[in-house]
């Protein structure tokens, strides 16, 4: 069994502060795909990582304290991809690929929209090209694993409030159908197969309101999605909202 994590951590040097160490010393992970480290490989003292026995596969952004993506797995990977070949996308430090076996995760740190309307429309063209490099990759490596913060809930189930969000971004209509159509091409959402109707399941609460995590009024944008190639080897999927490193907390895929 392969036990795979992927965990927006909002700064990776902060959620380390906080006790992120702790948690992945007495909670065993295989592959561990972070979101949003914010930090360049030098900043960070990666020895607490190969420690624990992970190779660490690290992508950051060109813009100090932005976005970036890291891979920590305790198998060391065949290959290490950076980027996905799209300009901006890469200045961004959004995608980061390895190839362990017949398996490739790939963790991806979907841009968000809701600085405004010039980002929004980002958003859009980002998944519309993220999709067809996937597409692509899939030609030539069938069993996938697309770990990330998705920035999108993209049914009713998955968000606090869906009547007083409907023009938020992250549940738009438009983003909504690009999940649904993505899902629709040949890709299974792990944590909905093992669990269609579970309710008040979220992986991200606004940092706004103190109160928000409290009251459980979040969202689920956080997933590890598989090609069906190799849904039938989903053995379990789960969120973990009481690790609280950031204001998302760890999802979680067991892999046969």
């Amino acid at each position: 069994m392969m036990k795979i994590v992927s965990y927006n951590v909002n700064g990776i040097r902060a959620a380390i502060k906080k006790g992120l160490i702790d948690w992945l010393t007495e909670y065993p992970v295989d592959i561990f795909c972070v979101q949003e480290t914010k930090a360049n490989q030098e900043d960070v003292d990666l020895t607490l990582f190969t420690a624990l026995g992970y190779h660490v596969s690290w992508y950051s952004a060109q813009k100090k304290g932005y976005s970036g993506v890291a891979i920590f797995s305790k198998t060391k990977p065949d290959k290490v991809s950076f980027g996905n070949g799209y300009t901006l996308s890469d200045f961004e430090g959004r995608v980061v690929r390895v190839d362990m076996g017949d398996l490739t995760i790939v963790n991806a740190y979907f841009p968000s929209g809701t600085s405004g309307e010039e980002r929004q429309s980002y958003k859009y063209q980002w998944l519309d090209e993220m999709h067809l490099w996937l597409q692509q990759l899939r030609k030539e490596r069938p069993n996938i694993i697309l770990a990330g913060d998705y920035n999108i809930a993209y049914r009713d189930i998955d968000i606090h409030d869906p009547k007083g969000n409907k023009k938020s971004s992250g549940f738009l209509p438009e983003e909504k159908q690009w999940m649904e159509s993505f899902l629709e091409k040949g890709w299974v959402d792990s944590f909905r197969k093992i669990n269609p109707t579970t309710v008040g399941a979220y992986s991200w609460w606004s940092q706004r309101f103190p109160s928000v995590r409290l009251q459980n009024k979040g969202w689920r944008i956080d997933y590890l999605c598989t090609t069906d190639a190799i849904a039938d080897r989903i053995s379990d999927a789960s969120i973990l909202p009481f690790i609280k490193h950031s204001d998302h907390c760890p999802i979680v895929l067991d892999l046969k």
